[in-house]
């Protein structure tokens, strides 16, 4: 899941790895009516050795598999990772902060969860 600040009501579910990472990653948006940070959401992600499925409030937005990495990119996600949860500010995306940046900023977050199917 990843959300700008200048764009309140978009979430994009993301995939990074060699060859398709930072600007190049592969993702797709889901578009609420309210910003995202209104309110409480449960955002999901169901990863399996061949696909990547994003979910908001148990809807999913985004399936990714390996067709679309550029050529001679490879499918990672057939190892063990981990979570990370960051605030993070600055970069190509969504760009360096400016006048219109607001700070402090937090991420509130109620509760993690990670399960293995069986």
């Amino acid at each position: 899941m990843e959300n700008i600040g200048k764009e309140p009501s978009i979430v994009h579910g993301t995939v990074h790895g060699p060859g398709y990472s930072a600007s190049k990653g592969i993702s797709a948006a889901r578009t609420l009516q309210e910003p995202f940070a209104d309110r409480f959401h449960v955002y999901g992600v169901e990863w399996s050795a061949d696909a990547i499925e994003f979910f908001i409030d148990g809807k999913r937005y985004a399936r990714v598999t390996h067709a679309p990495l550029p050529g001679g990119a490879a499918w990672v996600f057939d190892k063990p990772f981990f979570l990370l949860l960051n605030v993070a500010i600055g970069g190509d995306w969504p760009g360096n902060p400016d006048a219109s940046t607001r700070f402090p900023q937090a991420m509130v977050v109620d509760w993690v969860r990670v399960w293995r199917h069986g």
